[in-house]
């Protein structure tokens, strides 16, 4: 179906099945890449790159008395691909068109003249709404780059991203980055409080058709509906994929001296199964790749999440990661047997995002017809996903200590929540500890933690084997009842 025939039909007429349409056109055809940058471009570094900016006078629906405007991204760095976008409104498309005079391009000595001979496209968009002030329209949520998208709620700065779809991600074949290639917006009605995108997808082994919608608020959300057609089998299809970074933390103490105590705009993924238990796994940035799988039947949810949001802990006046949302995927409907994979890479900086976390079904798409899937995004701060009962706070390694020190390896847990406070002053806790076959345990204790009202754990145990990783498993029991997640930690080989 052509833009102009969708153009005089109105955009009544306009809806996910028209993307859908799309996508499934393209999955009968074979992949097309598009041309890279220009020559003018391609010498642009970093620096130079985030110098290019959008002119606000120039914003989609600057000075219409509408809730969103847009801005636009200029081709350039890793963004290579031009990415069309249109307008919806009630009298048709309208394709935003891309204007070199629209652009300051700081001090980059770049003619526009040139620039528009060149017929380039945009590399993404963004979009603003009050979501701080009623007097000032901030970022609310980002496309930009592959099919990577984040968004952000009331008093956040950017941390993790999502993407749309992730391939063969961590497989020795090599990972896929599928693209959104065009976008559809509809223009809002005034006072609205969402904002409907669609998205077309593509791939050497897949398309695919998405609606967003956008809900701004002190946690936004991002409702997902998708529509996969596979061209090709692929080793690993992951959905819902999430990424984020984690250097050092209170469990992993920096490689070389650094003033801050943490970085990482996530500390541990949550997942929440669809028989209730919850399962807290804290992130590591491993020696080697460590890749770990969670096997669930439709689950709950489950997210990369920063739960620690004290300042003191960072110290990081610039970057701000107590600022950076948790990231909560809440699935809608049955999503079948499969896994939630965590990936975690290692990194010689904070530069590197090296997290990833996705749902992965057991049952592979059938080639070329549809595979539908919808799910919520929920970009958290103030209120986020947790146990109802009681959650971990932190968690510390250290060397074990007998008399003096040795091999061994300590972990103290802390845990807070309702259950615990509804204890009384003398509880009767117990901890429920596990192990796999390579770890050996040597000793655990339990207390009430009296400066946070919460409760201690400590383990120390030792590996038999040293070049093997060990899982652990930890929760709480008071009167024969789970009253805690489960803390689930890999300590990586040596």
């Amino acid at each position: 179906m052509s833009v102009a025939l969708l153009a005089a039909r109105g955009a009544w007429a306009f809806n996910f099945n028209d993307v859908a349409h799309r996508a499934q056109e393209l999955a009968a055809s074979p992949y097309k890449r598009g041309a890279g940058l220009p020559k003018e471009l391609q010498a642009i570094d970093y620096d130079r790159y985030r110098d290019i900016r959008y002119k606000p006078e120039r914003f989609a629906w600057r000075g219409a008395n509408l809730p969103f405007e847009l801005a636009f991204f200029h081709q350039g760095l890793f963004f290579d691909q031009p990415v069309r976008i249109h307008e919806i409104t009630g009298d048709g498309l309208r394709e935003f068109r891309f204007d070199p005079d629209a652009f300051d391009y700081g001090a980059n000595k770049l003619d526009p003249a040139k620039l528009r001979e060149l017929k380039l496209g945009f590399a993404g968009f963004r979009v603003h709404y009050p979501i701080n002030s009623p007097k000032y329209k901030d970022e609310v949520l980002v496309f930009l780059g592959a099919s990577y998208f984040r968004a952000l709620g009331k008093g956040q700065r950017y941390g993790a991203s999502a993407r749309g779809l992730a391939i063969d991600t961590a497989l020795p074949s090599g990972e896929e980055f599928p693209r959104f290639v065009e976008f559809w917006v509809e223009r809002p009605a005034p006072g609205t409080q969402a904002l409907v995108v669609y998205a077309l997808l593509d791939s050497r082994r897949a398309t695919g058709a998405y609606r967003f919608v956008l809900r701004p608020g002190a946690d936004t959300a991002l409702d997902v509906k998708a529509r996969l057609f596979m061209r090709e089998k692929v080793g690993k299809l992951a959905l819902a994929p999430l990424t984020s970074m984690f250097f050092f933390g209170e469990n992993q103490r920096p490689p070389y001296e650094d003033y801050r105590p943490e970085v990482h705009d996530s500390d541990g993924l949550s997942i929440h199964s669809a028989e209730g238990e919850w399962v807290w796994r804290p992130l590591v940035n491993p020696r080697r790749l460590l890749v770990t799988s969670f096997a669930l039947n439709s689950p709950r949810g489950f997210g990369l999440m920063q739960r620690d949001r004290d300042y003191a802990h960072y110290e990081d006046t610039e970057v701000r990661h107590e600022l950076r949302p948790s990231v909560w995927v809440a699935p809608r409907g049955d999503w079948g047997p499969g896994r939630v994979e965590l990936v975690q890479i290692p990194v010689p900086d904070e530069t590197n995002d090296n997290i990833v976390a996705y749902w992965v079904p057991d049952q592979a798409p059938p080639l070329k017809e549809p595979y539908d899937f919808e799910y919520r995004l929920l970009w958290q701060k103030d209120a986020e996903m947790r146990p109802p009962q009681a959650w971990v706070t932190q968690t510390r390694r250290g060397r074990g200590y007998a008399r003096k020190p040795d091999d061994s390896v300590s972990f103290v847990i802390d845990w807070e929540g309702p259950a615990l406070k509804q204890l009384g002053e003398d509880p009767k806790v117990e901890t429920v500890i596990s192990s796999d076959g390579n770890g050996r345990l040597l000793e655990t204790n339990g207390w009430r933690n009296e400066v946070t009202g919460g409760w201690r754990t400590t383990v120390r145990m030792r590996r038999v084997d040293d070049a093997k990783p060990v899982e652990l498993r930890v929760f709480l029991r008071h009167g024969g009842n789970a009253i805690s997640e489960t803390w689930s930690y890999v300590l990586p080989s040596q």
